[in-house]
């Protein structure tokens, strides 16, 4: 039976154990997107963690979401990162920074911005923006001829990833933003080359990968997926079809890793861990659920074939998480009141146990 804390090789790292720390947008960043001596100590606190993929990081000022939320699309965003990577590596950590660009699960008032889509479908229910939560906007859907450069705009974030000491990028293309827009079924409606049969719609995926890997080395590479996740309002039709293809495709590019979230049956999760040759990395639980992934949810995928068990919400109230997990040492729980409320409360504030010599 593989154990959680194994060593683990993940492209070029060679990781302590096989927690990683799961992407969660906290926004905390400052204005213009920029990182902060904060977030430094934030991530250099879960050093600990195998890998820390971090919060997302907008690849451009269209593909940003949610305000206060960090970016890597200018020069100075991409200074700010080098005293966080910094200080997670001189705490013996690893880190990769997520890419997310939200697609049609933004606001103008966020961005001066109308957001783009695949197609003219607003994302279902309210957006954060900076003077509190609004409708979604209708997006504009992108012409055919705009697509490619929205695909690149990750492998130019990853540059700059890796200029500001990153390990690697996840790009995301989970939970209903721009990747996983283009794999739905409900807010894709093109009948270009980008919609429409399964390997239309797994081509925008495929090329924003594609980018990233040729502009920082497949070994740097991996990619977050929700299969079947309903987020923001995303249906997909023929799931076991649209991911073991886009598998297949991504397979050929040897990535550092895949990351799936539990948003289908085990079953379907199990064949795509079939249908992928490389590293896994599983995210036990659905993102925004009431549970917490645990100790028994690890063993249980390691189990089944994963090489990494992702954590969320346990590494915010936890920043020695991996010894707790270790020792057995209770997880302490989280306040969610202070998920999003900015500073350094509810951030920097959980304490690690005191462990006995």
């Amino acid at each position: 039976m593989t154990s959680l804390f194994q060593r683990h090789q993940l492209g070029e790292l060679t990781l302590p154990n096989r927690v990683v720390m799961a992407p969660m947008t906290r926004v905390r960043a400052a204005a213009g997107g920029l990182a902060t001596p904060s977030m430094a100590t934030y991530y250099a606190q879960r050093a600990t963690a195998g890998l820390i993929v971090s919060e997302g990081v907008q690849p451009s000022l269209i593909g940003q979401s949610n305000p206060g939320t960090p970016g890597l699309h200018t020069e100075e965003q991409q200074a700010s990162w080098q005293p966080v990577t910094d200080a997670v590596h001189a705490n013996g950590g690893r880190i990769f920074a997520q890419l997310m660009h939200g697609g049609r699960v933004s606001h103008p008032d966020t961005t001066g911005m109308r957001p783009v889509g695949p197609s003219a479908v607003p994302a279902v229910g309210d957006v954060f923006t900076p003077t509190g939560p609004q409708p979604a906007p209708v997006p504009r859907a992108l012409e055919t001829s705009e697509v490619p450069e929205h695909a690149r705009s990750y492998a130019d974030a990853a540059r700059r990833a890796v200029g500001a000491g990153f390990d690697g990028v996840e790009l995301h293309g989970a939970n209903g933003y721009l990747i996983s827009q283009f794999l739905s079924s409900n807010a894709n409606l093109r009948t270009d080359g980008y919609g429409g049969s399964v390997a239309h719609r797994i081509r925008f995926a495929v090329e924003a990968v594609s980018e990233t890997v040729e502009a920082v080395g497949a070994a740097h590479t991996g990619i977050r997926l929700s299969p079947g996740g309903t987020f923001w309002g995303v249906r997909e039709s023929d799931v076991t079809e649209l991911y073991t293809a886009l598998l297949g495709e991504l397979a050929r590019l040897e990535l550092a890793y895949v990351h799936l979230e539990a948003t289908a049956d085990e079953e379907v999760l199990v064949a795509l861990r079939r249908a992928w040759p490389g590293n896994l990395v599983m995210n036990p639980v659905v993102p925004m659920g009431p549970k917490q992934t645990g100790r028994s949810e690890a063993d249980h995928w390691l189990g089944l074939g994963a090489d990494l068990i992702s954590f969320g919400r346990a590494f915010i109230a936890n920043p020695d998480l991996v010894e707790r997990l270790r020792t057995g040492v209770p997880v302490a729980p989280v306040d969610e009141a202070t998920y999003y409320q900015g500073g350094d409360a509810g951030y920097l504030t959980y304490p690690a146990h005191q462990y006995s010599a």
